[in-house]
């Protein structure tokens, strides 16, 4: 380091292969690491990942701070996630944990409270300044690119934050945890939703939240009734599998009607296109464009397709040149350039 004295970087350690080995190399490039954990639930499985971050911090002989979060992720996250499958959409709770949560309680507790001068996670996702502006690029592991989990964070977030796993390749992350032998070095990836542990899936959870709720499954180009269903909120638009209605081609949700929990069903055809519009708008940098093309992508696991944005005050109107399936209420639309993919922004799908 510069100064004599070591900055100090605050690592979000959750328990896992890569926020462990994030912390092992920033400790190798000199900085004075010290260890968050997020408590994010009142659980034996939310103490199971408080003491596997700590079996870390001891490796690395690194003081670990538990952050009990557990009231501001049951208002943030699990109210948000329950209340979307109720209203007929579809959630993506990382993306509000990250808001909130990760860059909202942990990254304040670490620059405010501990002094930290960078914060840093063990996500994929590269950060770059130029010309005055922190961007943030896709990560060089291409396959663990986590650009649209964070387009809700800002300059002042990106300012702060460091992605050293940008770098590595997720065997190389591997290797590294093997080689400092790193308490995590065997574990697993982890699941998407950190609340909801196995063998409990979403479904189960959602049918113990809400119940028995009998509705009919429509066919929407028809308005004939195919069948009943135990619960709108069991089912997502595209969804293919788990319907159980006999039909002479394969059948899709198409759209859900909450109130009247009505559950649309359709061919595949119906599940095309080609516009869309976002609200809750977020940007990672200013922008004075307010039409533009960029690539779009309306779900983490989906390649980006070609679109034009038109943005009217906090919502904005997307337009693809090509047919996309499954545009799904309360998932994320993500902006991305069109020349060298860093992220603009984003916002949540309303229709």
């Amino acid at each position: 380091m510069e100064n004599d004295k070591k900055k100090i970087a605050a690592v979000a350690l959750s328990g896992g292969i890569d926020s462990s080995a994030t912390a092992l190399i920033l400790q190798q490039q000199g900085y004075e690491v010290i260890g968050i954990t997020g408590k994010m639930v009142k659980t034996s499985a939310a103490e199971t990942i408080c003491e596997n971050a700590q079996k870390v911090a001891d490796k690395l002989n690194i003081k670990l701070h538990i952050l009990d979060v557990s009231d501001k992720f049951q208002k943030t996250v699990i109210d948000y996630f329950e209340n979307s499958y109720k209203n007929g959409q579809t959630p993506n709770p990382c993306i509000v944990c990250n808001q909130f949560i990760k860059w909202g309680e942990i990254f304040n507790y670490a620059i405010n409270n501990l002094g930290a001068d960078i914060f840093a996670t063990g996500h994929y996702a590269n950060i770059k300044y130029e010309n005055g502006i922190y961007k943030l690029y896709p990560a060089k592991d291409e396959h663990k690119d986590q650009l649209y989990f964070l387009y809700r964070l800002g300059q002042k977030e990106l300012s702060k934050t460091v992605f050293p796993l940008s770098k590595y390749e997720k065997s190389q992350v591997r290797q590294i945890a093997q080689d400092y032998d790193l308490p995590t070095k065997s574990s697993k990836e982890s699941q998407d939703i950190c609340f909801i542990q196995k063998p409990n899936t979403t479904k189960k959870y959602l049918i113990n939240k809400f119940g028995n709720m009998p509705g009919d499954f429509i066919e929407i180009s028809t308005g004939k009734k195919l069948g009943t269903h135990s619960g709108h909120y069991q089912y997502t638009i595209g969804q293919r599998k788990g319907i159980g209605i006999a039909a002479p081609y394969p059948l899709y949700v198409i759209d859900i009607d909450a109130e009247k929990n009505i559950v649309y069903l359709g061919k595949k055809e119906d599940d095309l296109r080609h516009n869309l519009v976002i609200e809750d708008l977020n940007f990672s940098y200013p922008i004075s464009e307010k039409e533009f093309d960029a690539m779009v992508k309306i779900r983490y696991n989906m390649q980006a397709k070609k679109a034009h944005i038109k943005v009217i005050e906090d919502k904005a109107e997307i337009s693809f040149y090509e047919t996309a399936n499954s545009i799904t209420p309360g998932q994320a639309g993500v902006m991305y350039d069109i020349n060298d993919g860093h992220l603009i922004g984003g916002g949540r799908v309303i229709y």
